[in-house]
């Protein structure tokens, strides 16, 4: 039976599609993809998202991007909600798991709504718990903000995502790098301040690529390949950390990145990456679960360094 894939606005088509009209538009554009191909589990669909990503349209991409840094709430909002916080149609969203092969929506969400309730025992009844206190919260005071618990949320979903593996081989490029270098801007900028204090007090040799004078591309350039860079950036990525990222990579330099998604810029270029997830936020994203990370890292290298797994210390200034 032949089948026709319907396409989105000329100005959402990627430019190969409408560059090249002999290539197939199936792959990201319609319905048509045959059901052997169609992801059966969450981590098939990330790796098939990662792989097709560039070659989708624009309001594909944000779908995408919003399901990859955000799969608890996919696994419980509606096809309109989801829609309305990607900036797109809801039909959009339908088209989006019909491209992968999918019946509809619903079905491409049962993915996430089953990993959800495998992650951790109890942690889907916390999720939702969480998302009910979001959405009753009233007081619109002051004080009101001090009972907004995203904060909580994200920090349950850290314990799930961040994988031991990743965190074993982070400490250990921490613990043999001669000089740890690091870069965070904008929004990202305290993480990478709180990394240079731990590091610094536990007698590793650090350089923060301070954008300040316009110099942390040139700093960036005496980076080695016995050295480590560590690299924090969330939407909106800053340019320059991007660019220092791709750079470094390039010259098989090891580099460590915090980010928002797996589809991050600075993702490809990563020897280790940590994904953690972005809430939806009014007005700006919340350090906290970057900022724990930051923490753990920093800890397990102490824990390391001085032999001490059961209570290792990271010393003060003022420590006499």
């Amino acid at each position: 039976m032949l089948r026709i894939a319907v396409a989105e606005p000329e100005d959402e088509l990627p430019q190969v599609v409408r560059g090249s009209p002999c290539r197939s538009v199936v792959k990201t554009m319609g319905p048509s993809m045959p059901q052997s191909t169609t992801p059966s589990n969450y981590e098939d669909l990330i790796r098939t998202i990662h792989e097709r990503y560039d070659d989708m349209s624009k309001s594909y991409q944000r779908i995408a991007v919003y399901l990859t840094q955000n799969p608890n709430d996919v696994a419980v909002l509606s096809v309109g909600a989801i829609a309305e916080r990607c900036g797109v149609h809801a039909s959009n969203v339908v088209r989006f798991a019909q491209a992968l092969g999918y019946d509809g929506f619903k079905t491409l969400q049962s993915l996430f709504q089953r990993r959800l309730s495998t992650a951790a025992p109890g942690f889907e009844a916390r999720i939702r718990a969480l998302e009910r206190e979001l959405g009753a919260r009233k007081d619109r005071t002051e004080r009101g903000f001090l009972h907004d618990f995203r904060d909580i949320a994200s920090l349950q979903n850290l314990l799930v995502e961040i994988s031991d593996p990743d965190l074993k081989k982070a400490v250990s490029l921490l613990e043999k790098a001669e000089v740890i270098y690091l870069i965070g801007q904008l929004r990202s900028s305290p993480v990478a301040d709180l990394l240079r204090y731990i590091l610094t007090m536990l007698g590793k040799r650090c350089v923060l690529l301070d954008p300040s004078g316009g110099l942390a591309t040139r700093m960036a350039r005496a980076i080695r390949k016995t050295d480590l860079l560590i690299a924090i950036s969330f939407r909106f990525y800053a340019t320059e950390v991007v660019n220092i990222v791709d750079e470094a990579a390039k010259r098989k330099v090891p580099v460590i990145a915090i980010s928002d998604s797996t589809l991050s810029p600075v993702a490809k270029a990563a020897t280790v990456l940590f994904a953690v997830p972005e809430h939806e936020y009014t007005f700006s994203r919340s350090l906290a679960a970057p900022m724990c990370l930051a923490q753990a890292l920093t800890v397990a290298l102490a824990a390391r360094l001085q032999g001490n797994s059961a209570d290792p210390r990271i010393p003060t200034v003022t420590e006499q």
